[in-house]
């Protein structure tokens, strides 16, 4: 059976190393001078070597002790870190967070197992909505920060990237050049009139080929060739692709992926989320 080394023993072995006495070390670590020479005794036991040498009464670390203080620090420090975040009660809690659909995914996966493995006690309540309801909801009170598409920042708003907003269909597909060109997008979204305007613009006619609020019923659609839609570059859905330019669709212009925060909760937990949703859409 593998054998463990005491964490206990370790600390007062590194100590004595670092104060040059078994005396001081005592002092340091709030224990008798026994105690601490009783750790060091267990741990060459445990070990079947010296790791202070002691002639003539001075304290200096063997070969073998050498090698031990680069782990047995290492060990304590690991040690110390998993307790300190483990245990931090600054480390608990709720946060809120409030994504439009069409920008969940690549980004929001990555982000939300980093803060899980960083803060395993805190819960970041993801919840998706459309820009317009997460604006209300938010300045309603119900969301801790929120991120939004819209072609400029409110009051409060930070710009992490500005995007093309695209033409998307199915790989190879050719409802892109049918008219009137058939459109798939919920009733609700905030791309759905930009494109119409546009086409209207253009002179292109249009017919919807969708009503409700399904997202996947629309990728669908989309991806069987029966539809386009819009969406932003980098945030396109698995089965449908990018309708480049140079086509006959009209070109849709930018938007903005903007953060908001309520400020309400300040420290090292939203100082990660925020660090972290910058980090992946700004890229």
């Amino acid at each position: 059976m593998p054998r463990n080394l005491d964490l206990t023993a370790l600390r007062s072995f590194v100590t004595v190393a670092d104060v040059g006495g078994v005396t001081r070390a005592a002092g340091l670590l709030n224990m008798t001078q026994s105690a601490v020479s009783m750790q060091l005794k267990r741990l060459e036991e445990g070990l079947g070597h010296d790791v202070f040498s002691r002639a003539a009464r001075k304290l200096s670390l063997t070969p073998v002790g050498e090698q031990l203080l680069s782990y047995a620090r290492r060990m304590i420090a690991l040690n110390d870190e998993a307790l300190a975040r483990l245990t931090d009660k600054g480390f608990e809690g709720e946060v809120r967070l409030g994504v439009p659909h069409d920008i969940v995914y690549p980004q929001m996966p990555g982000v939300l197992k980093a803060l899980a493995q960083e803060f395993p006690r805190v819960r970041v309540n993801l919840m998706s909505s459309f820009t317009r309801f997460l604006k209300d909801d938010f300045a309603a009170g119900q969301y801790d920060m929120i991120l939004t598409t819209e072609d400029a920042p409110g009051p409060g708003g930070e710009v992490l990237a500005t995007r093309d907003l695209v033409w998307v269909g199915a790989p190879d597909g050719t409802a892109w050049q049918r008219r009137p060109l058939r459109l798939g997008f919920k009733d609700t979204c905030i791309f759905r009139p930009i494109a119409q305007a546009r086409l209207d613009a253009a002179g292109i006619p249009w017919e919807m080929g969708f009503e409700g609020e399904c997202e996947q019923v629309i990728e669908a659609t989309v991806a069987a060739d029966l539809a386009v839609s819009a969406r932003m570059r980098g945030a396109v859905p698995p089965g449908v692709e990018v309708i480049e330019p140079g086509n006959a669709l009209p070109d849709l212009g930018q938007l903005s992926i903007c953060l908001y925060d309520r400020g309400f909760q300040q420290g090292p937990v939203i100082d990660a989320i925020l660090g972290q949703l910058r980090c992946a859409y700004a890229a």
